[in-house]
């Protein structure tokens, strides 16, 4: 990736080739020169997520498509499952049923409450009745058997009101309880009814979907892609080598394909430390400054990040290096090997700390 010759430094006072110099000869020179690491990356939306069922059911409804601006908790997708649905209106008509027994109508209670007064009305006779045996008892006016009647019959009726009155009250205090029982299991039902129903989560642009309709979505299956369609970052891959010279806040140039020869500016905002395998790379997030580029989702990008600024240095073509830390000079008419102390470089030119002078005469080797 680094060895690429494609590099925007040109766009900030370096212009670099790829060609190797006409003349075989040169002489070090005092420029100044920008150390930068070349990157390849993409495009994408801030914010960026993957909207998946809560539940198995068939794709039935579609209320946006790709392109759409979305709202916050906007209903994008229906999901249809017939047991879900056989489940929600049996909760709904029990629910309905349970709330009818508890009403103020309630046959249940009504039959119970009428069962209640006349065995009061019962009572009231009776213990009429008890008192007025009670009294001809006492002036030995009727028998004793007659007399134990009259208060057998008291006591049941009296037995049987409390009787009543606790059934009443248990009727009523079970009925209360089916009806709590049928809300929790209709909230429940009306709550997994919601699983059907696949909602954005933030506002943002509605960039893939993946099923279509008709299609069976399984529970934790991604149906879409919604991300932020006015907040856009560049997401670059670095050469493990020269990773450790990206910092944060370094300003990165950024080439987009769909826009020809304009030059973004960004900056580094975040470093990844764990390297990709795959391509041996590290990954590298920076945010565009100035412009912005449309919110075109995954677009190629590179980008050179700007590692080191020097207006002055001594310099050389980078082509008349030989290996890594040499080159050959023409001294005395004869033609010299010798090393050099290199600083920063780029595609093009290297900074030579020690071993020439701007009088050293280059010559291209073998």
């Amino acid at each position: 990736m680094k060895n690429s010759c494609l590099i925007i430094l040109a766009f900030v006072g370096t212009l670099v080739s790829c060609k190797k110099s006409a003349n075989t000869n040169t002489s070090p020179q005092y420029k100044s020169l920008t150390e930068a690491v070349y990157a390849s990356g993409n495009i994408y939306p801030k914010n960026e997520y993957k909207l998946t069922a809560n539940a198995d059911g068939f794709l039935i409804k579609q209320t946006a498509f790709e392109g759409d601006a979305v709202g916050k908790n906007q209903l994008l997708f229906q999901l249809e499952s017939a047991s879900q649905e056989a489940r929600l209106e049996a909760s709904s008509n029990i629910l309905r049923q349970s709330e009818a027994n508890f009403s103020d109508n309630s046959p249940i209670l009504d039959e119970l409450e009428a069962q209640l007064r006349n065995a009061r009305t019962k009572l009231a006779n009776d213990s009429i009745n008890f008192k007025r045996y009670k009294e001809l008892y006492d002036r030995n006016a009727t028998t004793r058997i007659e007399y134990e009647r009259a208060e057998l019959a008291y006591q049941t009726s009296k037995n049987d009101v409390s009787a009543r009155r606790k059934a009443w009250l248990r009727t009523k205090n079970q009925l209360y309880v089916d009806l709590q029982n049928s809300k929790s299991n209709f909230k429940v039902n009306a709550r997994e009814e919601d699983n059907y129903r696949i909602k954005s989560f933030e506002a943002g642009k509605l960039y893939e979907i993946y099923k279509k309709q008709g299609e069976l979505v399984r529970r934790g299956e991604a149906v879409a892609l919604v991300g932020d369609a006015n907040e856009v970052y560049a997401q670059l891959a670095i050469d493990e080598s020269d990773f450790v010279k990206v910092q944060i806040g370094q300003t990165v140039l950024v080439k987009i394909d769909v826009y020809k020869d304009k030059i973004f500016k960004a900056k580094v905002t975040k470093l990844y430390p764990k390297l990709n395998k795959a391509d041996q790379t590290f990954r590298v997030d920076a945010e565009f400054v100035e412009e912005k580029p449309n919110a075109y989702y995954g677009m190629t990008i590179e980008a050179n990040i700007v590692v080191s600024e020097n207006p002055r240095v001594l310099t050389i073509p980078k082509n008349y290096l030989v290996g890594s830390d040499s080159v050959w000079i023409e001294e005395n008419g004869d033609k010299k090997k010798i090393k050099i102390t290199k600083g920063v470089e780029n595609l093009d030119m290297v900074e030579v700390k020690a071993g020439l002078t701007e009088k050293s005469v280059l010559m291209l080797g073998n």
